[in-house]
């Protein structure tokens, strides 16, 4: 790790209170530093360390797909391809906006107390009971295999994005969602909230948020 780099996630460490000022303090060419570094990193998910170490978006976020093909190419931990996963099976073919208001879908299941509390426990949650998944990619049978690498590219930016929390609110809360070819029987009780593209968005009727 380079002495900038070093000097950078230090900082973050600092910020997130998983390391003192005091070891801060100490020679940064030294043995303490590095020492304290790892034992920071330690406390640090690999997630949070992958967004850091990630390449900043370039501009302020716009959805089109032009400057989404601008961003820097994305890769990260299991969070993040869960996430990417979910988004290109269930929504590589949906507008730029469309498919950030999916991941927000997502992200908002994982601060509700009715979903798991991960990423990936929101997206197999059912899963091996066919039809009774919460995303049908997950439970139809067929063979999950990206065909067309260059929507996986995009969408894995967009989860990039989404897991950093860059983007502003889309869906005012939702927890669920549907494609306009279907009407599942949950929608005519729940609250819709957003239309983006061929997908709607709703809420519950009732909190679902831990805070």
């Amino acid at each position: 790790m380079g002495y900038e780099v070093r000097k950078f996630v230090c900082s973050f460490l600092i910020a997130c209170g998983a390391l003192s000022v005091s070891s801060a303090a100490a020679d940064d060419t030294g043995d303490t530093l590095r020492k304290a570094e790892a034992r920071g990193l330690q406390t640090v998910s690999k997630s949070h360390i992958s967004l850091l170490l990630s390449a900043p978006t370039n501009g302020p976020l716009s959805f089109t797909r032009s400057w989404l093909d601008a961003q820097p190419t994305s890769e990260g931990d299991g969070t993040w391809r869960c996430l990417t996963e979910a988004l290109y099976f269930e929504a590589r073919g949906e507008t730029v906006k469309g498919q950030f208001a999916v991941a927000e879908v997502i992200l908002n299941r994982v601060e509700s107390a009715r979903f798991p509390g991960t990423v990936c426990g929101v997206i197999n949650q059912g899963t091996g009971k066919k039809y009774q998944c919460q995303f049908t990619y997950t439970c139809d049978g067929r063979a999950e295999i990206v065909r067309e690498p260059k929507a996986f590219e995009r969408v894995g930016k967009v989860a990039r994005i989404a897991l950093e929390g860059q983007v502003p609110e889309l869906t005012k809360g939702a927890t669920h969602y549907h494609t306009t070819a279907v009407r599942p029987r949950w929608s005519r009780t729940y609250t819709r909230t957003a239309r983006y593209g061929v997908h709607l968005f709703y809420r519950h009727t009732f909190q679902t948020a831990k805070k």
